[in-house]
């Protein structure tokens, strides 16, 4: 009983924290009302206050991997204060049907395709509010507004978050703030320099304005505190630093100061309070096998499945060609799943006490499928909702499912074998923490092997760490309930499947 009362109260404190962030997100939603339009082939929403016809419109344009979601905290606060807001998705991006074209690392490839549909929800901008038009844009999309700008003299002001862009000069963009995490240290020396243009003489310091705003010329960069370069879109003073230059620009008074909708640290407790609800909720899975399965290796037999996979694969793989799927870099962590899986389930084989046998699977029987499926369902839940409500674009398009189902054929190679391998009675202790650091080195030579090719894995792997600490500590939990290391490594490799064939940018061929 005692347990039992325990975990009720877990459970119960987990649904308060969701509860909770859920009020106060829709609190920030408070005095918007938003429209979805579609520019062209790109979807977009509009964000106003209920009273405004005709303002100033901000256009909102996200980084690479994003979507509109991403933005809401921009949107949500200008709209709030009086400003017209517009987020869309670029092409390869979110719900954006058209993929991503022309090379991505030449400014007259990719580059181009995005500016030209910043400049096609410019055009609409211009029909939406009083005719004046600012842009913002993050990370990727910081060049990409800085260049349609340059091209459209017209643009009365530029946000710059988490800004890197060669094309800043002297003179253009007009009207620059660049907002940038204070632990972005090589982002903060760059925005600086591009600060410094306007200040010489004097040496830019962050948080001074320098220029003139009704010359255009004013500029500044400001570091926002405790954030990186995800977290500087969420910081309260983020968001009040484009409202105060947007007003100043715009000659806008605001005698009742600044309203923020702040979401960060809500969402943050959403995702807090979901995961801590899953534990209590594991208690809703079958119990598959009558005692831990696994391999039960110890550290003297866990040394050769751990370490060839990690050092083959990527030498395997280096010679030969894996772009085969239209997302970038996606085809190549398939293979790399792929690959890795089938040489960890050899070494299986090979210590002659690691595979599945018979009577595993015909224990495990129609409760492993059960046990599988709503395992799926409470990461429906816990994951899907939330990030596609609150933080990014996580259903995917029509065009996107055949790309999961290949991404699938790899990871679930990789995590059945991966999980078998580190459970068990008898397992090396840190056995799990083990393989999944052994995955993350072997990525690292892949990179180093091929870095041209697969420069895009660096953004990559600090999301494959995330995933495997968040996902890892649930497996424990299934398994702990299940007894059987199939249901997590079923469920885990669908969950990682999904998010990379629904996050990365289509590219065309």
């Amino acid at each position: 009983m005692p347990v039992r009362m325990s975990t009720l109260a877990f459970a119960l404190l987990a649904a308060l924290a969701v509860a909770l962030s859920v009020w106060k997100l829709s609190a920030a939603r408070a005095n918007v009302v938003t429209e979805a339009v579609t520019i062209g082939h790109i979807p977009a929403t509009v964000y106003r206050n209920p009273g405004v016809e005709k303002a100033p419109v901000v256009v909102i344009a996200h980084g690479f991997a994003g979507s509109e979601p991403l933005m809401y905290s921009f949107a949500y606060t200008l709209a709030r204060n009086g400003l017209i807001a517009i987020t869309f998705d670029f092409a390869g991006h979110g719900r954006n049907p058209e993929p991503l074209t022309g090379n991505i690392t030449r400014e007259d490839g990719a580059t181009k395709t995005l500016v030209a549909e910043t400049e096609k929800v410019l055009t609409y901008a211009r029909t939406v509010g009083d005719g004046r038009v600012a842009l913002l844009g993050h990370s990727m999309a910081s060049d990409i507004i800085v260049r349609a700008a340059g091209q459209n003299p017209n643009v009365a002001a530029t946000v710059a978050v988490s800004m890197f862009s060669p094309a800043v000069t002297r003179e253009v963009p007009k009207n620059l703030l660049i907002i940038v995490g204070d632990w972005e240290g090589m982002l903060k020396t760059e925005a600086l320099r591009a600060t410094g243009l306007v200040s010489t003489p004097k040496e830019a310091q962050p948080g001074v304005t320098y220029g003139d705003f009704a010359t255009g010329t004013a500029r500044r960069a400001y570091f926002s505190s405790y954030s990186e370069h995800v977290g500087v879109l969420y910081r309260p003073e983020s968001l009040a630093e484009a409202q105060s230059w947007l007003d100043q620009t715009f000659g806008i008074k605001r005698p009742g100061g600044i309203e923020i909708a702040e979401r960060g640290r809500w969402i943050a407790l959403l995702f807090i309070g979901l995961a801590l609800l899953v534990k209590p909720l594991t208690s809703l899975l079958p119990v598959v096998s009558p005692a831990h399965t696994g391999a039960g290796l110890p550290w003297r037999d866990l040394w050769l499945p751990l370490l060839l996979p990690a050092i083959a694969t990527p030498l395997i793989l280096r010679p030969l060609p894996t772009e085969f799927l239209p997302v970038l870099v996606g085809d190549y962590l398939a293979c790399h799943f792929a690959l890795y899986g089938l040489l960890t389930a050899a070494c299986l084989w090979w210590t002659g006490k690691g595979l599945p046998t018979r009577a595993d699977l015909q224990n495990a029987g129609g409760k492993l499928t059960l046990a599988t499926l709503i395992l799926l369902a409470l990461y429906g839940l816990i994951v899907v909702w939330p990030i596609h409500a609150e933080f990014t674009n996580f259903v995917p398009t029509a065009a996107r499912m055949p790309l999961i189902l290949a991404m699938a054929a790899g990871t679930l190679l990789y995590f059945l074998a991966d999980e078998w391998l580190t459970r068990g009675d008898g397992s090396g202790r840190g056995a799990y923490i083990a393989s999944k650091a052994a995955f993350i080195v072997s990525l690292a030579i892949a990179v180093a092997l091929d870095f041209e090719r697969l420069f895009f894995l660096i953004i990559i792997v600090p999301l494959i760490v995330l995933f495997f600490v968040f996902f890892g500590l649930i497996s424990r939990w299934v398994y702990a309930r299940t007894n059987n290391p199939l249901v997590a490594g079923l469920a885990n490799a669908i969950a990682i499947a999904w998010a990379i064939g629904v996050v990365f940018p289509l590219v065309a061929a």
